[in-house]
């Protein structure tokens, strides 16, 4: 037995890890009396204000005198040592800001009285009592949403909890299993050396007396031997089961423990942020509005008063959320940091922290991680949605508290008589009949984002989680196995014409052909998943400055960005590469049975079309074609293509059933794809650079579908082909 002061005890372990989640623990409950202490104090602003303007409403007539002593009050309160949290962050946030600058420019009103009376009693006020209210609303269903992701990670910690006490019992059945084995090991050389020294005590007899006893010994002996053997095979197959599940219950721990890490870390980085954004939504928008009114009301009592407005002016352009929610983090880092990385905590002497991809685990990892690829793969897809329909959400909601509603000049065009000095400003803001629907449209459109938010950080959760035991698995695969557990996105090795400097194919699309033709022909969902926004911008910004960030043989490039930014430049067209002229006449071969019938239909439309263009759709169905034979493993037949380039090559006329003629249009774009080779004319009938398929013959693609290289004919004159069409002058410009 190993001597147990060299092992760390298991409850030592666990008092570690629990101490370390008592510590998270303690963070999250402060994190939401930190959130709550920002509402209260959000309420208490908001009723400040209330109060201020009420009380200045009040005393305008008496102007000056009882103008400086209502600053002074509310000064004073804020300077006071009561509030002092209030006092603390009164200098972070913007709002805060705003509040101050208010103050003084308190003591430079002047004018107006009546009509600023009636606009603080029925427009402001009601306005940041609407605001107050909005906020308490989004709070709540904003707490709600913390609660849940903080009971999610606890549940990941507990879950943690468990998978580390199975490695712990596991590991301490293998250890025992293998003392006794040892145990029995001893004991059959023991047998074996006590039998050798009665052989050697053996005295003298007679023959047959020897005999007898012999046999009669050995009998004895083979029995005992027997024993003791089938007691080792037994121990030794248990020690097997053992270490066996030992092994398994480790890498369960370790996959644990990298998916708990990372939760933490996603919940302390973005998912707080997010939360903060949840509890932030319209708060700063609508105060902004409130103070513009108060501002449009001020500016048209006295041009004298512009320094201290503009000074507040300035404040309500910079009530931002995310520098709020920045400088409140900042202020609580203590709170909102993350915490410390979980460590992989060894067990009685279990020094491996990495997870075993041997033999009988390797094909179990393997598996695994081919399962884990394809629900990463789905997860993704639907996040992606989810999240694109909460930003639209979110888009809508900002549009509704961002309305400009806020000047109020025509409310300062009344005579001098204080009979008309009753505004109609009121009216127009809160008595307007259609105030009701527009604030029940504003609820519906929040509660459909706040749950279009959670859904979505439940599924980037659910992502988080199962992409970092992915990775793992991956990376302790090794790149040898990376083939086997994934859909390969192989390199391809498809080159495409080279062309003069004022090629007929653009230059994007050249190249973002001529990479996919090398790299990306097997893989799964090309064109459908959206690659990442930043990576597109930057080769669609390096296309636009005349550079080529894809040319060379390198594979540096996530091949859903190319794809991205090949479907972006034909969708950024002023006109559809298929013209509307031809739509209707497109639209008729679709009711043709006969797929040659419609073929030859399509030809014949097509064929009126500028030469220029003709080379840009032969060279991209091309292109098409070749990609939708490698479907049993990028899963993107011609079905599949044209669903995704149907609606950025053809756009559906107004007018029209968008949703009929849509699917008119993939139909029309699928025949193309699968009969390209008869629709458009040959290299003697039409000059161009033709799709070279040759290169990604054999060192990149393993498809069974590959057809003969086609040989490319040279380039006409590019000038001539530009004074052809119009079309094709349109494509290069937006590369230049």
């Amino acid at each position: 037995m190993t001597s147990p002061a060299k092992f760390r005890k298991d409850k030592e372990i666990i008092a570690e890890y629990e101490t370390q989640v008592k510590e998270i623990r303690a963070q999250l409950v402060e994190q939401l009396k930190c959130l709550d202490q920002q509402c209260e104090l959000r309420v208490q602003l908001l009723q400040d204000l209330q109060d201020f303007f009420r009380k200045k409403a009040e005393i305008e007539v008496e102007y000056s005198r009882n103008l400086e002593k209502l600053a002074e009050r509310f000064m004073a309160k804020t300077r006071s040592t009561k509030d002092h949290q209030f006092k603390k962050e009164q200098t972070v946030l913007s709002p805060v800001t705003c509040w101050n600058l208010l103050l003084s420019q308190v003591k430079r009103e002047s004018r107006d009285h009546a009509t600023l009376s009636d606009l603080y009693l029925n427009n402001i006020i009601p306005r940041f009592a609407q605001v107050s209210e909005d906020s308490g609303r989004l709070f709540k269903k904003s707490k709600e949403i913390g609660v849940q992701l903080q009971e999610d990670l606890i549940k990941v910690l507990n879950e943690l909890y468990t998978v580390m006490k199975t490695y712990h019992m596991y590991n301490t059945d293998s250890i025992n299993a293998e003392s006794k084995l040892k145990e029995a090991e001893k004991q059959e050389e023991k047998q074996m050396s006590r039998s050798v020294k009665q052989d050697e005590r053996q005295t003298p007899r007679s023959p047959d007396a020897l005999a007898t006893i012999k046999a009669e010994e050995k009998h004895v002996r083979r029995s005992s031997v027997k024993k003791i053997e089938k007691m080792k095979e037994k121990r030794q197959a248990k020690y097997t089961e053992n270490k066996l599940k030992a092994i398994k219950a480790r890498n369960e721990y370790l996959l644990a423990l990298e998916a708990t890490n990372c939760c933490v870390f996603k919940y302390y980085i973005h998912d707080l942020s997010d939360l903060i954004d949840c509890c932030d939504l319209g708060y700063h928008a609508s105060l902004n509005r409130a103070l513009r009114t108060y501002l449009s009301a001020e500016f048209n009592v006295e041009t004298s008063k512009h320094g201290g407005l503009e000074a507040i002016e300035s404040a309500a352009e910079n009530l931002e959320a995310n520098s709020d929610k920045q400088r409140l983090m900042e202020t609580y880092n203590h709170v909102f940091c993350p915490p410390v990385r979980f460590d992989f905590q060894s067990h009685m002497g279990d020094m491996v922290g990495h997870l075993c991809a041997q033999p009988p685990l390797q094909g179990e990892l393997l598996q695994r991680c081919q399962q884990l690829q394809s629900r990463l793969s789905t997860l993704r897809i639907e996040n992606e949605e989810v999240k694109k329909t909460m930003e639209a959400t979110l888009q809508t909601v900002q549009d509704m508290v961002n309305i400009e509603d806020y000047d109020v000049t025509d409310c300062f065009h009344h005579s001098n008589s204080m009979e008309s000095v009753k505004s109609t400003v009121s009216e127009s803001f809160m008595s307007k009949p259609s105030l009701a629907k527009r604030r029940a449209n504003q609820q519906e459109t929040e509660q459909f984002y706040f749950t279009k938010m959670k859904e979505f950080l439940e599924g980037r959760n659910l992502i988080t989680k199962l992409d970092a035991k992915y990775d793992l698995i991956q990376k302790t695969l090794g790149e040898s196995q990376k083939t086997e557990c994934c859909v390969a996105s192989g390199r391809r090795n498809s080159t495409v014409h080279k062309q003069e400097s004022n090629q007929v194919i653009p230059l994007m699309v050249e190249s973002c052909i001529r990479f996919i033709s090398r790299h990306g022909l097997q893989h799964e969902g090309i064109f459908r998943v959206s690659g990442s926004q930043v990576e597109v911008n930057d080769i669609k910004n390096a296309f636009e400055r005349g550079e080529d960030p894809l040319a060379g043989d390198q594979n540096d490039h996530d091949i859903d960005s190319i794809a991205s930014v090949l479907k972006l430049y034909f969708r950024g067209l002023e006109n559809a590469l298929f013209p509307k002229e031809v739509f209707h006449e497109l639209m008729s071969c679709v009711s043709m049975e006969s797929l040659q019938d419609r073929a030859v239909h399509i030809r014949k439309v097509l064929l009126m079309l500028p030469s220029g263009t003709l080379v840009v759709m032969r060279y991209l169905f091309a292109f098409l074609s070749h990609l939708s034979q490698y479907s049993e493993e990028n899963m993107m037949d011609p079905y599949n293509l044209a669903i995704c380039f149907g609606p950025t090559l053809m756009s559906v006329p107004e007018g029209h059933d968008q949703v009929s003629c849509q699917a008119h249009v993939n139909e029309l774009i699928k025949t193309i794809i699968i009969h390209h080779e008869a629709i458009f004319p040959g290299p003697r009938e039409l000059e161009g650079p033709l799709y070279d398929r040759g290169g990604a013959s054999e060192e990149y693609c393993d498809s069974p579908h590959g057809e003969p290289p086609v040989v490319d004919e040279p380039a006409p004159d590019a000038s001539s082909q530009l004074q052809n069409s119009d079309d094709v002058c349109r494509l290069a410009s937006l590369q230049h």
